[in-house]
């Protein structure tokens, strides 16, 4: 016979893992993006949009989506992570993409180059803050670096409390 709530609990502890991956490399490939473009090319953004000392906070925000995205992607301090990715992300929506509405895709035309988008509104901003509460919530799942500290240093202050 086959045991339904087996397979759901294991689905549940891997169900993490897809999220961390996504979310880390997003991160981390934007803020690459952001260094190959020319990090001065996010300076001159950050200071259209209004947000003070747009120097600073655009390195910021690179190093957040650099720094951050691995971390999530290998499961390593998520819930400290999560804090300053989730402030990147409020930022975004709430000075680029909330005028913009909802869809974050818009198509608008097909041409002979291709599709033509509008701008993006804020739905992948909260796509993002979602699985980023989760993994809070629900914790990285196996194979990740929180996973494994738990497990090492948990069982050892079970042993010091126990003595």
């Amino acid at each position: 016979m086959f045991d339904t709530t087996r397979l759901g609990a294991m689905a549940a502890r891997w169900a993490p893992v897809p999220l961390r991956l996504i979310v880390g490399a997003g991160f981390f490939i934007h803020g690459l993006a952001k260094l190959e473009k020319g990090p001065d090319r996010f300076v001159a953004i950050v200071d259209a949009i209004g947000v003070p000392m747009p120097h600073l906070m655009a390195w910021l925000t690179i190093w957040v989506e650099l720094i951050g995205g691995i971390a999530i992607l290998i499961g390593a301090f998520v819930t400290l992570a999560s804090i300053p990715m989730a402030a990147v992300l409020a930022v975004a929506a709430l000075t680029v993409h909330l005028r913009f509405g909802f869809t974050s895709i818009k198509l608008m035309a097909v041409t002979r180059q291709g599709p033509q988008f509008g701008p993006p509104g804020y739905e992948t901003d909260l796509l993002y803050l979602a699985c980023l509460a989760t993994l809070v919530m629900a914790g990285p799942g196996p194979l990740a670096v929180d996973s494994w500290l738990a497990r090492r240093f948990g069982t050892k202050r079970r042993r010091q409390r126990a003595s």
